[in-house]
């Protein structure tokens, strides 16, 4: 062939590639205009939430202070009235609001060795500050507290409180919490038992997954600590049954686990 028969081939040649780099830089612009338009859409969402955070805190504490005002005498231990119930349900409701404001999305995980024996006891000295006056007995096994796991700490010890929020929320005054830890043959997980009600039956909902026997249906503070787990490699499982109580499961992939001290 000679080089004049060849110009025509090389000439296609050309205007195709010119034709597929142009459609690549329009992909790339549909992918970063896709990027910025989902974090605006997290950024809005974020500020939404936390106004309406701010929004449940003033009813909350303005409730709160006039059922203080209404029983003025001395009450008995743990005593909560109807009017205490509902400005603890709208505060309870407004931190979660607030977890879903600064969380973000997709998570970034920021890993290390973490200890979780700290990790524990700022989850606890967390939950503990929110429930005041009420109070719990935090039965922590001293096996948990000596494993050592590769996590965001932050958000672990966020995903944890979560969990015992929902244990004081679901139990009495006076009453037990305990945490353990269960190693399985792929996953290592961290219990929380309480000494609640439980749930029944009709109470149970489905999930993403589908229906799952005896397990509870998250809130929105358990749904965030679900999403924390999963970025973790790991999930949430809740199991419940009406008078004895409910179980937490916070399960990691057991190759996160670093060292046994």
């Amino acid at each position: 062939m000679t080089p004049e028969s060849l110009l025509p081939i090389a000439l296609v040649l050309v205007v195709v590639a010119i034709a597929v780099a142009l459609r690549v830089r329009s992909v790339l612009i549909d992918a970063r205009n896709c990027v910025a338009a989902s974090e605006r859409l997290a950024a809005a969402r974020g500020r939404c939430l936390s106004l309406a955070a701010q929004e449940l805190r003033g009813p909350g504490l303005a409730l709160m202070a006039q059922a203080a005002q209404m029983l003025p005498g001395p009450r008995r231990e743990g005593e909560e009235t109807p009017l205490e119930g509902v400005a603890q349900q709208l505060l309870r409701l407004a931190d979660d609001l607030a977890d879903f404001a600064t969380e973000p999305s997709p998570r970034t995980l920021h890993e290390a060795p973490a200890l979780l024996g700290p990790v524990v006891d700022a989850a606890i000295a967390a939950v503990a500050a929110q429930i005041r006056p009420g109070r719990r007995h935090w039965q922590v096994d001293p096996g948990l507290r000596s494993l050592t796991v590769k996590a965001d700490r932050r958000a672990l010890e966020g995903a944890l409180a979560a969990l015992l929020r929902r244990a004081a929320r679901h139990s009495r005054d006076g009453d037990v919490v305990a945490l353990r830890h269960v190693l399985g043959a792929e996953t290592v997980a961290i219990v929380v038992e309480d000494e609640g009600d439980g749930l029944p039956a009709h109470d149970l909902v489905m999930d993403a997954a589908g229906p799952v026997a005896g397990t509870r249906g998250l809130d929105l503070g358990l749904t965030l600590a679900r999403s924390l787990a999963a970025a973790h490699g790991g999930d949430i499982r809740l199991e419940s049954a009406p008078g004895i109580g409910a179980r937490a499961w916070l399960t990691l992939p057991r190759e996160r686990l670093m060292e046994v001290a």
